[in-house]
């Protein structure tokens, strides 16, 4: 088995991306501290062909060394906007006819490994601080709580993780299972 090289791997250009069909999915970030966890989300968005990116309260946004050295030029490529506040984004989604869900473990939430999504909707993610997690406003504000199941002893993930695996389900069951 051979590796391939980059030149084999047929990327799109940047040009390419932006003009490209993409997964009906935005991806909130509310009040992220690390640039690394940032520039992260936007290299996966970008993998994915995700809607955008949105940065909210205190999330860093581009450019920024910090955020460029993990996203590797993502945040070139994928469209990101940034909000003072995360529930302005939240209220702009859902006029926009979008199904938000915050990433939290919550009372009611839907395990990610049950969640079934719907052929033509438009969906939200929202992820929140490292060490808080979404804002309860903004829980409030959502029309679920997605979890992901856990059976370790640690309680939650590092964003940028939990941020991959979520985009990859909803990517697979928005691609594979709705056609």
């Amino acid at each position: 088995m051979r590796k391939l090289k980059i030149t084999e791997l047929n990327r799109l250009s940047t040009d390419e991306f932006k003009e490209a069909e993409k997964l009906p999915l935005v991806v909130v970030l509310d009040n992220v501290r690390s640039l690394h966890n940032v520039g992260s989300v936007f290299r996966t968005a970008d993998a994915y062909l995700i809607q955008a990116v949105y940065l909210c309260g205190i999330t860093a946004q581009p450019p920024h060394a910090e955020i460029h050295k993990s996203a590797l030029g993502a945040e070139f490529s994928v469209d990101w906007y940034y909000f003072r506040q995360t529930e302005d984004a939240v209220v702009q989604l859902q006029k926009e006819g979008y199904t938000v869900f915050a990433i939290e473990q919550a009372e009611g939430s839907i395990m990610l490994n049950h969640l079934h999504l719907q052929t033509g909707q438009k969906y939200a993610v929202i992820l929140g601080n490292e060490v808080k997690g979404v804002q309860q406003d903004v829980v409030d504000m959502c029309q679920g709580c997605i979890e992901l199941p856990q059976y370790g002893t640690k309680h939650s993930l590092n964003v940028s993780v939990t941020a991959g695996i979520v985009i990859w389900e909803f990517f697979r069951e928005m691609t594979y299972n709705n056609n």
